[in-house]
C-alpha cells in the first residue's frame, strides 16, 4: 500500500463507520447488504488499518447506507 494514501484510507474507514452507526447498523448488517464478509467491513473501518476497497464495494456501501459516494469522502 502506498504510504501517501494511508491516511485517506483510514479516514474513509472512519467515515463508513460513522454513517453505519448513524443508521443504527451493525457491521454484520452492512456486510450482508453489501455482500461481503463482516471481517472485510471490520478491516475497512479499522482506524489503524489500511485495507483498500474496490470502487464497486464503495458504491455498494454508499447505497446500503443511503448516502452518496461523495459523502464517504467528506472527511470531517
Amino acid at each position: 500500500m502506498n504510504k501517501k494514501h494511508q491516511e485517506k484510507l483510514r479516514m474513509l474507514g472512519l467515515t463508513i463507520a460513522y454513517y453505519r452507526k448513524l443508521k443504527g447498523m451493525t457491521q454484520i448488517a452492512l456486510a450482508e447488504k453489501v455482500d461481503i464478509s463482516r471481517t472485510h467491513i471490520s478491516n475497512i473501518e479499522a482506524p489503524n488499518g489500511t485495507t483498500s476497497v474496490s470502487l464497486d464495494t464503495l458504491f455498494d456501501i454508499a447505497e446500503a447506507l443511503e448516502i452518496t459516494v461523495k459523502d464517504l469522502f467528506d472527511f470531517r
